[in-house]
């Protein structure tokens, strides 16, 4: 099973984690048709990824059926954890301030999003 330490799934990786987190248990098929509504991905390539997925500990496999079904291996909010303390350090010289400001200053929020963050950085400031 991979650790927080060592993980580290490409793009393309994510987006099949995405769709496992949020569908559950699934099948190459599943994952296949809802890549093909955002993205053009071959049925193999899917396929392929999700093998390398299973080799690197991301996903495990269940072949006890004919049609064989993957699910996450890994937590979904460690591993966004993970890569939110790796881009501020990377990207944002440590600076999570940095980072929240360039996200609110190119993407549009909404009224309760706002509302939702000034809550939370008001119980931050209680602390």
């Amino acid at each position: 099973m991979a650790t927080t330490t060592n993980l580290k799934p490409t793009e393309s990786e994510l987006e099949i984690l995405q769709i496992l987190w949020e569908k559950g248990d699934s099948t190459v098929r599943d994952v296949h048709e809802i890549l093909e509504k955002t993205k053009e991905a071959g049925y193999t390539t899917t396929l392929k990824l999700m093998q390398i997925m299973h080799e690197k500990g991301l996903v495990k496999r269940d072949t006890s059926s004919k049609t064989h079904i993957y699910s996450a291996l890994i937590n979904q909010q460690k591993t966004q954890q993970q890569l939110v303390n790796k881009m501020i350090d990377n990207v944002f010289n440590g600076s999570a301030a940095r980072l929240v400001m360039q996200a609110l200053g190119n993407h549009t929020a909404s009224k309760e999003e706002i509302d939702s963050i000034k809550k939370y950085l008001d119980e931050l400031g209680k602390k």
